[in-house]
C-alpha cells in the first residue's frame, strides 16, 4: 500500500531511501517513537503484575487451585471477547479502543495497589479485579497488535515489528528481574496467609508497589498514545455497510479456515497453548515458591532468563533472517521439539542457574522465529481483516493458555511438579512429530501468497 494514499503525510525524513536502513527511518518518525515509547512503558508494567499477582495469591492462600481460578478469571473473558474485540477494532479506530482500555486498566491496577497497601484486600476482591483486567485486555490486545499498520507504511512493517517485538522481549527480561527484586527487597510479607479474611497485610509492600508501578505505566502510555497521529487510507474503495459484530467475527473465521496454511498453523498453535503454555503459567511460580532454595527473586530470574533468551533469538533472527532447517514450517517444528526436550527436566532443578539456563535456551529458540511468524501473518491477511486475524492469534496464546493454566491448577492436586514438566515437554515433542507426519506444515514457506 503506497505511503501517499494516506491522508496524513509522513513526517519529512521518515521515508527510507532505496537501499537505506528502514529502522533508521522509523526512528525518525515521531509517531512511531511516541507509540513505541508508550508500548514499552505499558509492557514493562505488565511484567510487574505478571510476577506480583501469582505471588500475591500464593502468599494469601498457598493454593494452586485458587491461583488457577484467578488466572481463569483473567483468561475466560479475554478468550470469550477477544474475537469481538478484533471485530470492533476493524470497525472503529484501534487508537480509540486502545486508549479506553488504558484508562480502565489504570483504574483497576490503582485499586489493587491501594487495597494491598491498606491491608484490606480480600480474595473476592482479587477475583473481581482479575475479571475486570481480563475484560479490558480482550479489547486492548487486538487494538494494540492491529495499530502498527495504521502508524507506519506497509513496506516498513517487518522492521517495525522487529523493533516492537524486540523491545517487548527486553521488557520481559528486565520486568521480571525488577519485579522479583522489588518484592524481595520490600517484602512479600505473609499477605495474610492463613487468615480467615484472606487479607493482604501492609507488610506486602513490594507487591503493592509492583501493582502501583503498573498503574503508572498505563497513565504514561495513555499520554504518549494521545500524541500519535494515525494514517487513514483515503484511496481505498468506499467501505461496505458495517457487519454486525458477530457476523464480522464469523466472516473472519471463515476466511482464515479457507486458508489451509493459516488453518494448519492456528490449529497447531492452539494445541501447544492448551497442552504446554498453560502448565508454564502455573508450574514456574509454584516451582519457585515451593522450593526453599528459590523464592520471589528466583522466580523473576527464571522468567527474566526466558525473556533474555527470546530477545537474543530475535537479534540472531535479524542477523540471519533466512536461516532455516529446510523451510519455515520445518524450522518451527524442529525448534518446538527441542524446546519440549528442554522443558522436561525443569521439575528436577535445585538451583536458580539451572532453571535460568534452560529457560534462556527455550527463549532463544522461540524468539528466533517470532518476528518472521508475526510478519508472515500480517502480510498474508487482507488489511480489512487484520484486527480479527491478530485477535485470533492472540486468543490462542493469551486466551487458551490461561484456561489451560486453570485446569493445571486442578491437575496439580494429583501430580508432582516433576511429572507435570515431563508430561508437558513430552507432549510438545509428540505434537511436533504428529504435525510433521500428518500436516502440510513442514512445507510452509516464508514467501507471501499470491494476491487474491
Amino acid at each position: 500500500m503506497p505511503t501517499d494514499t494516506f491522508s496524513r503525510p509522513a513526517p519529512q525524513g521518515t521515508a527510507a531511501p532505496p537501499g537505506g536502513d528502514p529502522r533508521a527511518a522509523l526512528l525518525r518518525d515521531r509517531n512511531f517513537r511516541w507509540m513505541t515509547a508508550g508500548s514499552v512503558m505499558s509492557m514493562l508494567g505488565d511484567q510487574f503484575t505478571l510476577i506480583a499477582l501469582p505471588w500475591l495469591v500464593l502468599q494469601m492462600t498457598g493454593d494452586t487451585l485458587v491461583l488457577g481460578t484467578v488466572l481463569a478469571l483473567i483468561s475466560v473473558p479475554r478468550a470469550l471477547f477477544i474475537l469481538i474485540g478484533g471485530a470492533l477494532v476493524d470497525r472503529h479506530s484501534p487508537k480509540q479502543v486502545l486508549m479506553i482500555t488504558k484508562y480502565v486498566n489504570l483504574v483497576l491496577l490503582a485499586a489493587l495497589a491501594g487495597l494491598v497497601f491498606a491491608g484490606t484486600l480480600t480474595l473476592w476482591m482479587v477475583y473481581a479485579l482479575s475479571l475486570g483486567i481480563g475484560l479490558a485486555t480482550a479489547f486492548s490486545i487486538p487494538a494494540g497488535t492491529a495499530m502498527m499498520p495504521s502508524v507506519v507504511a506497509r513496506p516498513q512493517l517487518q522492521a517495525a515489528n522487529g523493533i516492537s517485538l524486540g523491545l517487548r522481549q527486553l521488557t520481559m527480561f528486565l520486568g521480571p528481574l525488577l519485579a522479583g527484586l522489588l518484592i524481595a527487597l520490600f517484602g512479600a510479607g505473609d499477605a495474610a496467609k492463613g487468615a480467615a479474611t484472606a487479607t493482604a497485610h501492609a507488610s506486602a509492600t513490594g507487591i503493592g508497589l509492583a501493582f502501583a508501578l503498573d498503574a503508572l505505566s498505563f497513565a504514561v502510555s495513555a499520554w504518549t498514545l494521545s500524541k500519535v497521529q494515525t494514517r487513514v487510507d483515503t484511496a481505498a474503495a468506499p467501505a461496505a455497510a458495517p457487519q454486525a459484530v458477530l457476523a464480522a467475527v464469523a466472516h473472519g473465521l471463515g476466511h482464515f479456515w479457507r486458508d489451509s496454511e493459516l488453518r494448519t498453523c492456528f490449529l497447531y498453535w492452539s494445541a501447544i497453548a492448551l497442552f504446554i503454555m498453560g502448565p508454564i503459567h502455573i508450574a514456574i511460580p509454584v516451582l519457585a515458591s515451593s522450593n526453599p532454595q528459590l523464592g520471589a527473586a528466583a522466580f523473576g530470574t527464571i522468567v527474566g532468563a526466558h525473556g533474555a533468551g527470546t530477545l537474543l533469538g530475535m537479534v540472531v533472527s535479524g542477523a540471519v533472517p533466512r536461516l532455516r532447517l529446510g523451510s519455515l514450517g520445518m524450522t518451527i517444528l524442529a525448534f518446538d521439539a527441542v524446546i519440549g526436550a528442554l522443558f522436561m527436566p525443569l521439575g528436577l532443578i535445585t538451583a536458580v542457574w539451572q532453571g535460568a539456563a534452560l529457560m534462556l535456551v527455550i527463549g532463544l529458540l522461540g524468539g528466533f522465529m517470532q518476528v518472521s511468524v508475526f510478519t508472515w501473518i500480517q502480510q498474508r491477511v487482507p488489511p480489512a481483516l487484520l484486527g480479527r486475524a491478530m485477535s485470533l492469534f492472540m486468543f490462542i496464546f493469551m486466551g487458551l493458555a490461561p484456561i489451560s493454566a486453570a485446569v493445571t491448577g486442578w491437575v496439580m492436586k494429583s501430580v508432582t511438579l516433576t511429572q507435570l514438566f515431563a508430561a508437558s515437554g513430552g507432549t510438545l515433542v509428540v505434537l511436533a512429530a504428529v504435525a510433521f507426519v500428518l500436516t502440510p506444515m513442514r512445507r510452509m514457506t516464508d514467501a507471501a501468497p499470491a494476491a487474491r
